[in-house]
């Protein structure tokens, strides 16, 4: 008597995805041992740059990738945090976790009240809702007393982590960003393979139809969309301590194009797509500042070429061209 049809589709799925996971640990290893080395070989605040606006890419993938929502104004989470984290280490003299505690507070308080309107509207409209609050945000850094102006937050102490260990210096901090943006991308990964993060693939996939199955779509977006702003505060509260300074950059419309950018050129929906394009844009505006304004000609140039030959994202054609999930 043959088995039923889902307990063949559970065992003909559970090896795949056992298979998926090995890799994925695989890569996850591969990519700390290397990180673990990076610093010895390469400027540390560079790569606590890289890492930062990594899980900045991530916390937006993980809204865009895997739920479908395209957000313009993911800056506001990321700005918001660093204005309050700096000036909580700097007016407050807050050890620096309490610090990215609170600014990453701060942004999921925001993401919760900006995504309870915003979601009310889909596609282009989601989009432009989302940039008009962003540049609500921006408006406040600029005019607000205590976020400095034009002139930012500056001088941020890194202060001693938990009052022991100091973060002066660059190497120490390296390792200390190195373990926030590893367990927040572990979490992702968590997230995006739970039933949870099923549901939210199947409503990017096509909502009517999970809610024909039952689930309140609207819930599952605001939580996912809180999810991400906490993490996208977390990555800017991170940034301002590593830079020592809080700046309009942070909170402008322009960083929230940025990260969409990172996002689809390293490939979206992909776990360690938003790492390779987040990298690549770094590293492009790193090295290429000596070509002053050649540098956005040149950006444009690579973006293009990346775009023709990349149109999954350089992890999704990886992806394809191996067979493998990354």
């Amino acid at each position: 008597m043959s088995a039923p049809a889902d307990d063949r589709t559970e065992a003909s799925t559970t090896p795949v995805a056992t298979s998926d996971g090995r890799h994925h640990a695989v890569v996850f290893v591969a990519l700390l041992a290397l990180l673990c080395i990076a610093p010895f070989v390469l400027y540390p605040v560079f790569l606590m740059s890289v890492l930062c606006f990594a899980l900045f890419a991530s916390a937006l993938n993980l809204l865009l990738g895997y739920n479908g929502l395209l957000s313009f104004g993911h800056a506001a989470f990321f700005g918001t945090a660093s204005y309050v984290a700096a000036y909580a280490a700097k007016d407050w003299n807050l050890t620096p976790e309490l610090a990215i505690l609170l600014g990453t507070t701060a942004a999921a308080v925001l993401g919760t009240a900006i995504g309870a309107l915003s979601i009310r509207r889909q596609g282009i409209y989601f989009a432009m809702v989302t940039l008009a609050f962003a540049q609500m945000v921006y408006f406040v850094a600029l005019q607000a007393p205590f976020t400095g102006g034009e002139n930012g937050i500056q001088a941020v102490p890194r202060g001693r982590l938990f009052g022991l260990v100091g973060l002066d210096n660059d190497l120490t901090l390296y390792f200390v960003v190195l373990a926030i943006v590893g367990c927040s991308l572990l979490l992702i990964y968590r997230i995006i393979h739970s039933p949870f993060g099923q549901v939210l693939k199947a409503i990017r996939d096509n909502e009517a139809r999970a809610v024909s199955m039952g689930y309140k779509t609207n819930r599952y977006k605001l939580a996912v969309f809180v999810m991400s702003a906490t993490l996208a505060g977390l990555a800017g509260a991170t940034k301002a301590l590593v830079f020592q300074l809080a700046s309009l950059t942070d909170a402008h419309w322009s960083m929230s194009g940025e990260v969409v950018l990172m996002t689809l050129l390293g490939g979206m929906g992909t776990v360690f797509g938003p790492l390779v394009g987040a990298a690549t844009v770094v590293t492009m505006q790193n090295y290429f500042a000596g070509f002053g304004a050649w540098v956005t000609v040149i950006q444009g140039a690579i973006f293009v070429v990346a775009v023709l030959l990349f149109r999954e994202g350089i992890v999704g054609v990886l992806s394809r061209w191996i067979r493998k999930p990354l």
